[in-house]
């Protein structure tokens, strides 16, 4: 890819397929794997083969009623985790059934935006 960008795996091509109707999804390669934007908001981190979209305490006792469980980066500190989980196993095979778990990551993506403070001036 141009400017040296390394070209995503079949499995993040594929996401982004799923993905398209949201708009112009973008993969950027970060941290041995890959965050997912859009408008500028990551909203979704592919590790492997797992997807998972960003979740707050609106959206993830959906997550938690399904028996999803977080991301954990750390293989040798399972405690550790980050505020992403993966949606449904079948949420996987078609994008009317990926698109509202997609959708509420974009929302929360858009409140945690909303919370941070601005730069201070003065």
């Amino acid at each position: 890819m141009a400017g040296g960008r390394k070209a995503p795996p079949p499995f993040v091509c594929h996401v982004l397929d799923l993905l398209a109707p949201l708009g112009p999804v973008e993969a950027r390669a970060m941290f041995g794997g890959w965050g997912l934007s859009l408008d500028g908001r990551t909203f979704a981190l592919i590790a492997g083969e797992e997807l998972y979209f960003k979740v707050d305490g609106e959206n993830r006792p959906a997550y938690q009623a399904q028996g999803r469980q977080p991301f954990a980066p750390y293989p040798n500190q399972p405690h550790r985790t980050m505020g992403y989980y993966p949606p449904p196993a079948e949420a996987l095979e078609e994008p009317e059934t990926l698109l509202p778990w997609a959708r509420d990551a974009l929302a929360v993506a858009l409140r945690a935006a909303v919370k941070k403070p601005g730069p201070r001036r003065g």
